[in-house]
């Protein structure tokens, strides 16, 4: 329940900053064929090849606007063959990438990573079934295919985005998920859990001086130098833990209730038991 208020706390503070910004909705593609859902909406479906083609297919009842692009991971040794065809029936009417394509560089600030850029289609397309199929050479190759132009986060979107792009980060691209601590979700996240975690920590205290019924938890100050500095350490350490893995909400606000507890010399613990470690109590 927390996890989920600190999250749509962070998406709305996001969302509705005249700085956001707004991407694909990522996807992970775990099978060989995956029917689209809302084809305009924007997407980007991240897949493996695996010794097999991948197929993705549209159905829409009524005209759309179809939009198809296909991108590749910038590694090391980039594979550059991957190629997209898209059929209209059992028609091919387009096929960008592939080894003969212009591949160009492409850097992407919501996730903050590199892609080659293979080429992309845009039609206004009429009724009826298509079909996109993703090969490569050796079907060996990692891509993202990028289907729909209209980019709508909502707080699911946004929750499933901060769930998915540490691990793209680090199986798809081959980086470390710190480095998204330079997208705006990355570092904006950190400042609302921080936010929230000195919030709640005010709150708190602010109960139990106003209703507790013993003095020594009514103190505005219970921890010395050391256990001030072992709350700074605890801090960090949950906070590099975050970064470096999973960027877990959770984390990240108990790093900031860590760091709070720090600078204020007062521990939400010690408070609930009655307990002081300051030299000078007040």
């Amino acid at each position: 329940m927390l996890q989920k208020f600190i999250l749509t706390f962070f998406l709305a503070t996001i969302i509705f900053s005249p700085t956001h910004i707004f991407a694909h909705q990522p996807r992970i593609v775990e099978n060989d064929s995956t029917t689209v859902v809302d084809p305009e909406i924007s997407k980007a479906y991240y897949g493996t090849l695996s010794g097999k083609s991948h197929i993705y297919t549209i159905d829409s009842a009524e005209e759309f606007n179809l939009y198809v692009g296909i991108l590749v991971p910038d590694a090391r040794i980039p594979k550059r063959d991957v190629a997209a065809e898209i059929y209209s029936g059992e028609e091919l009417i387009k096929t960008i990438g592939g080894s003969d394509a212009e591949w160009k560089t492409f850097f992407e600030p919501f996730g903050q990573s590199t892609y080659w850029d293979g080429g992309e289609y845009k039609v206004r397309a009429q009724a009826g079934q298509y079909t996109i199929v993703v090969s490569s050479k050796n079907n060996d190759s990692k891509y993202s295919l990028a289907i729909g132009e209209i980019e709508a986060f909502d707080g699911k979107e946004g929750v499933n985005a901060l769930n998915l792009i540490p691990g793209l980060k680090r199986d798809f691209f081959g980086e470390s998920p710190i480095g998204f601590i330079m997208s705006p979700f990355g570092w904006g996240l950190i400042l609302v859990m921080y936010l929230l975690a000195f919030i709640f920590g005010f709150i708190y205290r602010f109960v139990l001086k106003k209703f507790a019924k013993a003095n020594n938890r009514k103190v505005h100050k219970n921890i010395g130098s050391s256990d001030r500095l072992i709350r700074f350490a605890i801090a960090v350490a949950l906070l590099v833990l975050a970064i470096t893995t999973t960027w877990s909400p959770l984390l990240i606000f108990f790093s900031g209730f860590a760091l709070f507890e720090a600078i204020f010399s007062w521990c939400g613990f010690y408070a609930a038991l009655g307990k002081n470690t300051c030299p000078i109590g007040s």
